[in-house]
């Protein structure tokens, strides 16, 4: 029978393997068509979804979205770009929301995600696979994503 302190360091190596894993998982960042900026640099997308940047050089506002914290994809962007697992940042959002920044929108799902920048001006969000043909910009591509033009 297994002693509660196999249980833990097995729960631990299960979370750290799966933190590795979802670490190294490809996404692409994506905006609405109108947005201006057609290449930008992790740095830039990290002031974006910090809420640092607000506005795109055409003076629209930016409308950033997630995924919910449990999203694997959402683990990978954050450790990829913002440096900081989604549990890691809590603290900036909790300190943001007193000089009053709001955490960028939650969605539940990719699809969502494309559906939302298609539709809203200045959007900005991340998705798994490459979205040719929704309406949206590739500006950011991280690891490998077949069919998708750079």
């Amino acid at each position: 029978m297994p002693t509660a302190m196999s249980l833990l360091t097995s729960m631990f190596l299960f979370l750290a393997m799966s933190s590795a894993w979802a670490a190294n998982l490809p996404f692409a960042v994506i905006t609405a068509a109108g947005v201006p900026e057609h290449h930008l640099t992790p740095e830039s997308i990290s002031l974006i979804f910090k809420r640092k940047q607000k506005y795109w050089e055409n003076g629209t506002r930016i409308q950033p979205v997630n995924l919910p914290a449990s999203n694997p994809l959402r683990r990978a962007f954050s450790q990829s770009v913002l440096g900081h697992s989604p549990e890691d940042l809590e603290d900036y959002w909790r300190e943001m929301y007193f000089h009053g920044v709001l955490p960028p929108h939650v969605l539940e799902s990719e699809q969502a995600v494309i559906l939302f920048v298609n539709a809203t001006p200045g959007a900005i969000g991340y998705v798994s696979a490459c979205v040719p043909g929704h309406g949206v910009n590739v500006v950011l591509m991280v690891g490998e994503l077949p069919d998708c033009p750079r």
